[in-house]
């Protein structure tokens, strides 16, 4: 049995993969009953009703009768599922209790239907691809659930990383460590470290699960020929994500803006670091750590950046749902994240990055699933850098006609023929020179527009 201690410490902590929060009992019992098995098909967790939404302990009562459809709301859960429910005493007021084991004989169904845990919310798996996945990892079992029994808790602890996750998920740092590991269900019932807490609090993860790390490459140039830089960057998965920021910031454009002339200065990167800060995180947390062949990248070209990581899509989350829902093949990593509000709602992240790049009039992200989890990020395109590479090329006038259509993709001939101050029968032939150079295209008629191909002299198409 939990102590008010620990309803307090948990209730500090808020809710997570292992933690639910209700005010009081729903009128519809069955929602607890959801939130318990979908504990039991994940690692466990408690259920304290009378914390509100804001983490405060108001208490509630249960009387006999609410306590008995508990029960026999929990008895419909099949296979059969064992749940201590109680209640404390916390400083005068009543918080009742229902401490939820990890299932041992997953998948866990109510009323026909599979409840899973993805970071700190509770969802019903309703397409065949989900329930065939999750059929497949109950049976494999989630890696970051796996205990780790060779890994020494008592000296393999990163402390600054664990300090700094303590603040960010505003946990008190009076709270001893052994009872937040225990509160976040971080060992096994042999006391082993899981996988999920090694890679999120060791010192060297990597030592246990040797590609746990993240290796940075740049290359000069569009493609894989020339390496300018090669770093892996090992440590906690958060320590992981910091330096590989870092490493991103030392290697992308970033200007500041300066609010009056003692305001903050605010950082301004060529592609949104927010947009990083997704993809990144949600590499680190969803890879597929079983797969002992590959690491997460990070390639810096000359017009893009690639990050990738070893799974590709999770099976649950089929093409048409990409984007809309999340399914993570690491929950307690991911709940870890969550807890330091690394990631928000789920399945929000790719929305929020193809937002990003549009907001910031980007190239939309691009996204491939083969074998390899794949997000390309495009850099902007510098087109006096491009024009450039054209001087010796094109004629004055050629040259001309790209600018002004850079400018304006609707400039007509006219328009074009009084700004070069030649004819109009000039301006046409200099185009049709363009369009065999498949520089320029026009779209559409009256009223249509120009488009530009951005070729490289040697032939190669700009980005």
């Amino acid at each position: 049995m939990i102590t008010d201690k620990d309803i307090k410490s948990i209730a500090a902590s808020g809710e997570g993969y292992n933690a639910e929060f209700k005010v009081r009992l729903p009128n519809k019992v069955k929602e607890v009953t959801e939130e318990i098995c979908a504990f039991a098909n994940a690692s466990g967790g408690t259920v304290l009703i009378g914390v509100d939404d804001d983490n405060v302990i108001q208490g509630a009562t249960i009387d006999n009768a609410k306590r008995s459809a508990i029960q026999n709301s929990i008895r419909e859960i099949k296979p059969t599922l064992s749940c201590d429910v109680y209640s404390v005493d916390v400083d005068g007021k009543e918080v009742w209790v229902i401490e939820v084991p990890s299932g041992v004989q997953k998948p866990y169904a109510l009323s026909g239907a599979i409840y899973v845990r993805n970071g700190p919310n509770s969802q019903k798996v309703t397409e065949i691809e989900e329930m065939r996945d999750f059929f497949q990892q109950a049976d494999r079992i989630y890696f970051d659930e796996t205990p780790c029994p060779a890994f020494d808790v008592t000296t393999g602890i990163h402390t600054e990383n664990l300090n700094e996750f303590k603040a960010e998920a505003n946990l008190s740092s009076a709270v001893p460590n052994a009872q937040i590991f225990r509160n976040l269900k971080l060992q096994d019932q042999n006391a082993a470290f899981k996988n999920g807490a090694v890679l999120f609090f060791a010192n060297e993860p990597q030592e246990h699960i040797d590609t746990a790390v993240v290796r940075c490459v740049a290359f000069d140039g569009k493609d894989k020929r020339y390496i300018s830089d090669d770093k892996t960057f090992t440590g906690p998965l958060y320590v992981q994500y910091k330096k590989a920021i870092q490493w991103l910031k030392n290697k992308l454009d970033v200007r500041y803006a300066i609010e009056g002339t003692t305001g903050p200065r605010e950082e301004i990167w060529e592609i949104p670091q927010t947009a990083f800060k997704e993809v990144i995180v949600n590499a680190l947390a969803h890879r597929d750590y079983y797969d002992r062949g590959a690491t997460i990248t990070i390639e810096l070209f000359e017009d893009r950046i690639e990050i990738a990581n070893p799974g590709g899509l999770v099976s649950a989350v089929s093409p048409k749902y990409f984007g809309k829902r999340s399914h993570s093949r690491n929950p307690l990593v991911f709940g870890l994240f969550a807890r330091m509000r690394m990631v928000e709602q789920i399945g929000s992240g790719i929305g929020r990055i193809k937002d990003l790049m549009k907001e910031n009039d980007l190239q939309a992200p691009q996204f491939s699933f083969d074998g390899m989890f794949t997000v390309t990020l495009r850099r902007p395109f510098d087109f006096e850098k491009w024009i450039n590479k054209w001087e010796d090329k094109l004629s004055t006038k050629r040259l001309e006609i790209i600018k002004q259509v850079q400018n304006n993709n609707k400039v007509t001939i006219n328009e074009l023929s009084k700004h070069i101050g030649v004819s109009e029968t000039a301006i046409d032939k200099n185009i049709d020179v363009l369009k065999d150079l498949g520089l320029l295209e026009r779209i559409g008629t009256k009223g249509g527009s120009w488009l530009l191909h951005f070729i490289d002299p040697e032939g190669e198409v700009g980005k």
